[in-house]
C-alpha cells in the first residue's frame, strides 16, 4: 500500500485526505513561524501543483478550516490562515500521521532512531535536488521535464 493511500485511510475519520493534510500541515508550520503565506507560497511549501492547491484551499475554506483574505498591499494576492478549528483538526491529523510514520519506520528502529534520521536526511537531499532540477527545467533523455 502506498503512503498516500495509507494516510488517506488513516485521516478519513478526521475528514481529511492526504493532499488536504499536506496543505494544512504546511500552513500550520508556516503559521507557527509567523508567516501568513499567499496561496502560491503555500503551494510551493506543500509541493503540490498551484491549481490543485487552489481547489484544496477552496474546499478547506468551505469546511471552515482556513480562511483567505486579500493582501492589503496587493489585492491580487490571497493570504491564507488557519481558523481555530483548522488548527485543532491539523494538530489531530498530525498525531494520526505521526503514529502512521512511527509504524512505517519500525523496521529502522522507530521515528527517533539514528537510521530513521539518516533516511530523513537523505530524502531531504533528494527532495532539494528535485526542486532545483524542476526549477531549472532539466529535461530527461526522453524529453520530459523533471
Amino acid at each position: 500500500m502506498s503512503w498516500r493511500v495509507a494516510t488517506d485511510r488513516a485521516l478519513a475519520p478526521a475528514g481529511l485526505t492526504n493532499a488536504q493534510y499536506a496543505v494544512l500541515a504546511s500552513l500550520h508550520g508556516m503559521s507557527r513561524s509567523g508567516a501568513r503565506p499567499s496561496q502560491r507560497e503555500l503551494g510551493e511549501a506543500s509541493g503540490l501543483e498551484p491549481m490543485y492547491v487552489s481547489k484544496l484551499v477552496r474546499a478547506l475554506e468551505s469546511a471552515g478550516l482556513l480562511r483567505r483574505d486579500r493582501d492589503p498591499a496587493d489585492p491580487r494576492v490571497l493570504r491564507v490562515a488557519l481558523t481555530a478549528r483548522g488548527t485543532q483538526v491539523t494538530e489531530t491529523a498530525a498525531r494520526i500521521v505521526g503514529g502512521l510514520l512511527e509504524e512505517l519506520l519500525t523496521p529502522l528502529g522507530g521515528a527517533a532512531s539514528a537510521r530513521s534520521r539518516e533516511l530523513n536526511q537523505a530524502l531531504q537531499v533528494l527532495a532539494t535536488h528535485a526542486v532545483a532540477i524542476n526549477r531549472a527545467g532539466v529535461r530527461s533523455e526522453e524529453g520530459l521535464t523533471l
